[in-house]
Order: C-alpha cells, then sequence, then structure tokens
C-alpha cells in the first residue's frame, strides 16, 4: 500500500505541474488573443497572487480545524477545473479579471493540501520525497517543450482548454489520493494551531529564510532570458541552459533521500543559501557564457536543496493534523517575499543591469543566516538539525 500511495503522489505531482508548464508560459497569449492589452493582462495574472496570500491561509485552517484533508484536496481541484472552464468562455477585461480570481481562490490551496498529504503519508518515510516530488519538475519541462507545439498547433484562442484538461488530471489524481488517504490525525483548533506555530522561532525562521532564497530567483525568473538574448545567445541555448537548471533540480530529488539524511533538514537550506550567493553573485559580475551551464547547475542547490529542506522541517517539526496550516501559511509568506523581489528586480534591473543580481545574493545570504538559526535553535531543543 505504501508503493502505491508513492505511485498515487507521483501522479498528483506530475499532473499539477503539467497544469503549471502549461499555464505560465502560455496563458498571457490567451488573455491576448481574448483582446486584452498588456496592462490588461498584468492586472490579471497578479491576481492570483493576491488571492493566494490571502485565501490559502482561510483554506489550510478550515481543512485542519475540521480534519477533512483529503476530501478539502479533491474539493479543490474540482472546482479548479469548473473555474477555469467557465474563465475559457469568458469575453471581456472585467468579466476575465473577475473568472480569474475565482478561479484562483479555489486552485491556490491545490498544492499547499497536496504537499501536506504527501509529508502525512511519507512520515516515517520521508527519504522517499524527493522520488515523488520528481516528477512534478519532469512533467513541467514536458510542458514548457510539448506545450510550444500545442500552441503552434492549436493557436492561442484554445490553450485554455489544455489547461482545463490539465487541471482534470490533477483532481483525478487529488480523487485517488483520497481513496487512499493515510490515517486522519484529531480535528485541532485554529487558533492553537496559529499560535503554535508562529511561536516556534525555528518554523518562523525556515519559514522566512526558506522564502527569501526561493525568491532570491526573482531576477533570474524576470529577466535572464531578455538579458542573454541582448548577449547574443540564441533561443535554443537560452531554452538549453533553462533545461539544465531542472535537470540538475531532478537529480538531486532523485538523491535526495540520502543527501537529506546526510545533510539534515535546516542545512539543506543553508545549503540552498550558500548556493545562491555563489550563483547570483557570479551573475551580477555578467560572466561568460561558457560559465553560465555551471552557474545553471546550483539550480539543484538554491531551488531544489531549498524546498527539500523546508518540506523535510515541516515533517519533522510539524504536528500532522497542522500541515495544511503549515503549508498554507508557508505559501502565503513565499507568495509575499517573491511579489516583492519580483517588483524590487525590474526597478533594479532598469538602473543597474546585470548588478541587480547582488541584490538576490544578499537575499540568499539572508536567508542563510535564518537558516542557520533554525538550526541551532532546533539543536538546542531536540538535537534535531
Amino acid at each position: 500500500m505504501a508503493d502505491r500511495m508513492a505511485l498515487r503522489l507521483s501522479f498528483f505531482y506530475g499532473a499539477y505541474f503539467l497544469y503549471g508548464g502549461l499555464s505560465l508560459p502560455f496563458l498571457p497569449a490567451w488573455l491576448g488573443v481574448k483582446g486584452l492589452d498588456a496592462r490588461e493582462i498584468g492586472i490579471v495574472l497578479a491576481a492570483p497572487m493576491v488571492v493566494r496570500v490571502l485565501a490559502v491561509p482561510l483554506w489550510s485552517r478550515l481543512a485542519d480545524r475540521l480534519g477533512m484533508l483529503p476530501r478539502a484536496l479533491v474539493a479543490a481541484a474540482a472546482a479548479s477545473v469548473a473555474a477555469f472552464a467557465l474563465v475559457g468562455v469568458l469575453s471581456g477585461f472585467a468579466a476575465i479579471l473577475i473568472g480569474f480570481a475565482v478561479a484562483a481562490t479555489v486552485s491556490a490551496p491545490v498544492l499547499p493540501f497536496g504537499d501536506a498529504l504527501a509529508l502525512r503519508a511519507l512520515r516515517g518515510r520521508m527519504p522517499r520525497y524527493g522520488g515523488v516530488r520528481l516528477w512534478g519538475s519532469v512533467t513541467f519541462i514536458a510542458a514548457n517543450l510539448g506545450g510550444g507545439l500545442l500552441l503552434a498547433r492549436l493557436g492561442a484562442a484554445d490553450v485554455i482548454w489544455a489547461v482545463v484538461a490539465s487541471l482534470g488530471l490533477t483532481a483525478a489524481a487529488a480523487f485517488g489520493l483520497a481513496q487512499r488517504e493515510p490515517p486522519a490525525p484529531e480535528r485541532i483548533e485554529a487558533a492553537s494551531t496559529q499560535d503554535a506555530l508562529w511561536r516556534s522561532r525555528a518554523f518562523v525562521a525556515v519559514v522566512l529564510g526558506a522564502s527569501l532564497i526561493q525568491a532570491s530567483h526573482a531576477v533570474y525568473y524576470g529577466f535572464s532570458t531578455l538579458q542573454w538574448s541582448a548577449r547574443g545567445i540564441s533561443g535554443p541555448a537560452i531554452g538549453a541552459l533553462w533545461a539544465l537548471g531542472v535537470v540538475a533540480e531532478v537529480l538531486l530529488f532523485a538523491l535526495s533521500g540520502r543527501v537529506v539524511g546526510a545533510v539534515g533538514a535546516t542545512r539543506m537550506i543553508m545549503l540552498g543559501g550558500i548556493g545562491g550567493i555563489i550563483r547570483w553573485g557570479a551573475m551580477a559580475l555578467d560572466p561568460p557564457t561558457a560559465a553560465l551551464p555551471v552557474l545553471q547547475c546550483l539550480h539543484a542547490a538554491t531551488f531544489a536543496a531549498t524546498h527539500l529542506g523546508a518540506m523535510h522541517f515541516m515533517a519533522q517539526a510539524v504536528p500532522a493534523g497542522r500541515g495544511a496550516t503549515a503549508q498554507g501559511d508557508f505559501t502565503a509568506v513565499q507568495g509575499i517575499v517573491s511579489a516583492g523581489a519580483m517588483s524590487l528586480s525590474g526597478v533594479l534591473v532598469a538602473h543597474v543591469g546585470s548588478l541587480a543580481y547582488g541584490a538576490m545574493a544578499m537575499a540568499a545570504g539572508l536567508g542563510t543566516l535564518l537558516a542557520a538559526a533554525a538550526f541551532a535553535w532546533r539543536r538546542g531543543a531536540d538535537g534535531n538539525g
């Protein structure tokens, strides 16, 4: 049964990140075909970020309080299919904006609920987590590559239905998880959940530290393609550089059982932060093209090690009955920090170009210090780093 649960979790992550790999690059093209201008597209795409910060903590606390995490995951995933199908038939800026906000409200908790259920199901077997989660990265790459072909074949006007179909797979995967749900913990009071989590210095430090390290990708995510193109690097070469980073991420996920066991959860986050200091510090110096593949391999540290460390910390430090709340709060904080970093990165790139990566290195450094503090506090409390 344990292997079947891991297989179902792999299917869930694969389906969800198929949706992510289709929606992130290609929904802007659909919005353009619907007649929205650049300003309106920006507003519509920003709406889910705002809604996510507000909605996820509320939904996650409710799921923990009622002790119905698997059913909440199924409900959110099914509602996401219906909401994006509705978006697909809407026209006009106002209607599409409202539709996107509704869709974000119901879809935002899907991944935090899935992560919380994965940590509960794999409790005591966390070395399996990386092997499960890597399928999300694999399908994200496949969606990026295949989505371009799909866009050329279907046209931008129909790409929304590919997004709806991927959400349908996610809903089916969520239903499969609910059929094999792990033993449910006791219901808890929402107020006691919030107090217990945010009174833990280690929890606060891990959430803030990991969020800062993940947010340090802002200049890379937003502007690296433009900067590399300006240097004369071809489109296929840029695609290969992006793919190389995700391949490095997948390799660390595959090896994570042994790596995290040897390094420890909070030290994995520290490793991610140190990788960010090196990676973004080097990028700030506008390195030669030959150095870029090496720097891209550090994505295994900056993204994957940070994520793995945070998830293993949650599995160790957060009671199962508070898993959804912890994931929801973590998601909200990451959203706030990442949005701030992305806004700042645009201003910095406009004024100082590649030197903007220096600010990202500083964010990674601060995240490293917070992770080190969490390690010290955890070791002092129970000897577990």
